[in-house]
């Protein structure tokens, strides 16, 4: 049965007639630059993620570059971020000037391991940018705790994760801004790109709203030197149609996980990944080694962590007994797509390892373990709402047919 990775056309033809009249007001309206359409969503969101600010921008990537904009980060200072995550949270850094510092990853949950983060804490250091990828919140209260004692402002890049929560707190909604995306294949995905800056203060807002219009304030007056960051009325009226439902597609990627992991976890050699340490920090340290029995981890979503699933990502284990050439991972990937199973690697190469972030000449990268290792091991499976019970079977029929080309243990 054929699987595709994402199907968005069922998402929205449900939402047809309901987008087409958005369109059409927009259109009416003659207001394609900010407006009304986009301080409604903004209000909108905003109580959905319970901030006193939400300003809609025109990607995940520009809300990151307006914080650090608004933070007044740039040339000389340090930001820490994960080296395992999508290229703009690094990249975002570098283009205001500032360097970004990687620290390594968790293999439980993916994310920032923030005792790794800690050690590379220098006096240049400004920022920290936890990401909570996949749709899971990082290790928020040790992230709290680094940047008060070492006075570090805090960027939570939440773009794959609007509704998550952490101890019953909205992911977003804890440092001193918060970053979404509206790409397509997010939870709320939109129509092109677009994205959201969230923040409690009120003087962080105010900047970041005058950088968004190329830092002019009065129109035409420029104390700062800001960008062109604005979200489009279209995309934000469309968004408000589709925003109301966002519970909806969380729960349904919530099933399907739960499924899945219930369905894969009896297949011989298909584990649960573990943690020691289930209730604080996550790294390294708090990780369960897997058995030797084990050649998949299913993902693990933390107890004290409201998971919205916008990957499920399966860890594929190199072992002794794969009897196959190559790195099992890609392997997996074609034997899926072979069978019409779409897949995702996310991401194939840690930051720390670009070309773009080469360190000085005659120089190696201070190696981070954990998610070098966990690159060459990360596969992602459809998790969309709409996905269809026999559709999982299909998925999770062909992984034990996978495992079938290992010895017996």
């Amino acid at each position: 049965m054929k699987v595709p990775l994402l199907d968005l056309k069922q998402q929205n033809a449900v939402l047809a007639p309901k987008l087409l009249e958005a369109f059409q007001r927009v259109i009416d309206s003659g207001q394609f630059i900010l407006g009304r359409e986009v301080e409604e969503l903004e209000r909108t969101l905003a109580a959905m993620v319970n901030t006193k600010h939400a300003i809609g921008v025109s990607s995940g990537t520009d809300a990151i570059m307006l914080a650090l904009m608004a933070l007044g980060i740039g040339p000389g200072d340090e930001v820490i971020c994960p080296s395992f995550t999508f290229f703009a949270t690094a990249g975002c850094i570098a283009r205001v000037g500032a360097t970004p510092v990687f620290a390594d990853s968790c293999p439980v949950c993916f994310n920032l391991d923030v005792e790794d983060a800690g050690r590379r804490v220098t006096p240049r250091a400004r920022a920290i940018i936890p990401v909570h990828l996949f749709g899971q919140s990082a290790d928020m209260d040790g992230v709290m705790a680094l940047a008060c004692k070492h006075n570090l402002r805090v960027i939570e890049d939440a773009a794959q994760a609007l509704g998550a929560t952490y101890r019953a707190r909205r992911a977003g909604s804890i440092g001193d801004f918060g970053v979404f995306s509206f790409f397509p294949s997010k939870n709320l995905g939109g129509f092109g790109d677009g994205g959201l800056l969230v923040t409690h203060n009120d003087e962080l807002a105010a900047r970041a709203r005058i950088l968004r219009t190329h830092g002019a304030s009065p129109k035409y007056i420029h104390a700062m030197v800001g960008g062109n960051f604005r979200l489009d009325p279209l995309l934000a009226a469309l968004l408000s149609v589709k925003a109301p439902h966002l519970d909806g597609y969380t729960n349904g990627r919530v099933s399907n996980a739960v499924y899945y992991t219930a369905k894969l976890s009896r297949i011989p050699g298909v584990e649960l990944s573990r943690s020691t340490n289930g209730t604080a920090g996550c790294g390294a340290a708090h990780s369960q080694k897997p058995s030797n029995h084990a050649r998949i981890l299913l993902p693990l979503a933390l107890p004290h962590n409201g998971h919205i699933w916008n990957q499920y990502t399966l860890r594929v284990l190199r072992s002794a007994d794969w009897k196959g050439s190559g790195n099992p991972r890609d392997t997996l990937q074609k034997f899926l797509a072979a069978r019409e199973i779409g897949s995702e690697v996310y991401y194939p190469r840690p930051m720390h390892l670009q070309e773009c972030f080469a360190p000085a000449a005659g120089r190696c990268p201070e190696p981070l373990p954990v998610c070098e290792q966990i690159a060459t091991e990360c596969l992602s499976l459809p998790i969309y709402p709409e996905l269809k019970r026999e559709q999982q079977d299909s998925v999770i029929a062909a992984i034990g047919d996978f495992l079938g080309q290992y010895e017996p243990a």
